[in-house]
């Protein structure tokens, strides 16, 4: 993609902040920031409000969030006084899932989570990037092994916009000590195990030794832990900022 290698080239030298700068300035009122409110979407989410950059920031509410993560949720708006919008699902079609299979039928099978998981995200993530030409994520580099073909820059064929990951090449500490040096509030799930936050009947906490992904989706093979949020140029999923 044509105009993906020029961006790619007009941000080679500039650091994580000044490239969101070029970007919510070159593409204004086209590129959107998605908070899942995890450590990395926390770090995204100071970078833009602290720095009022003109980029739409918006969340799933899937209507199974852990209270710290509302919690984390409202404290932001207070310490920003900034909107973040929020995306439900469809009220009509969750509910005829939820009459016909019951409230926890993504337990049965991989084929009723994935529906679940459509309903609640991947339909109203479409909506929320729908007219955007820029998506800015928290996906980092060594959340998966997935991520190895990823790029901080790339296109998402399946949305047909451009994805940047301004935080792509931070480690974990390097993320845990902006925030602390920063003071930013994050969830505390973190620090009881949950390195990966989403919907609350589908994450666990992280044992000791266990890979980073083991605490989602915990009853089903490991090769299908996905839920399409995140779908690189190569084809490989993976679940990330949202």
């Amino acid at each position: 993609m044509e105009e993906l290698e020029i961006l790619k080239q007009e941000l080679l030298a500039l650091s994580a902040i000044d490239k969101l700068w070029y970007l919510s300035k070159k593409y204004a009122g086209r590129i959107v920031f998605s908070t899942s409110f995890g450590w990395e979407d926390q770090v995204i989410t100071d970078l833009i409000f602290a720095n009022k950059m003109p980029i739409k920031v918006f969340t799933l509410e899937t209507g199974r969030l852990f209270p710290e993560t509302y919690y984390v949720w409202n404290r932001t708006l207070e310490v920003y006084q900034q909107t973040i919008h929020a995306y439900y699902p469809q009220a009509d079609l969750l509910q005829n899932m939820v009459n016909e299979k019951g409230p926890n039928s993504f337990y049965e099978s991989v084929e009723n989570r994935k529906e679940c998981c459509y309903l609640r995200k991947i339909e109203p993530l479409k909506r929320a990037l729908q007219g955007n030409d820029i998506w800015v994520t928290g996906i980092r580099a060594d959340q998966s092994p997935n991520r190895e073909y990823m790029h901080d820059l790339e296109y998402d064929a399946g949305n047909q916009l451009i994805k940047f990951h301004p935080i792509f090449e931070w480690t974990l500490d390097e993320v845990k000590k902006y925030i602390k040096d920063n003071n930013i509030v994050y969830n505390t799930l973190h620090d009881k195990g949950f390195p990966s936050i989403g919907c609350a009947p589908c994450t666990r906490a992280v044992q000791p030794g266990e890979d980073f992904r083991a605490g989602r989706w915990w009853w089903e093979d490991q090769s299908k832990k996905e839920c399409g949020l995140h779908n690189t140029v190569e084809g490989v999923m993976v679940e990330g900022g949202a």
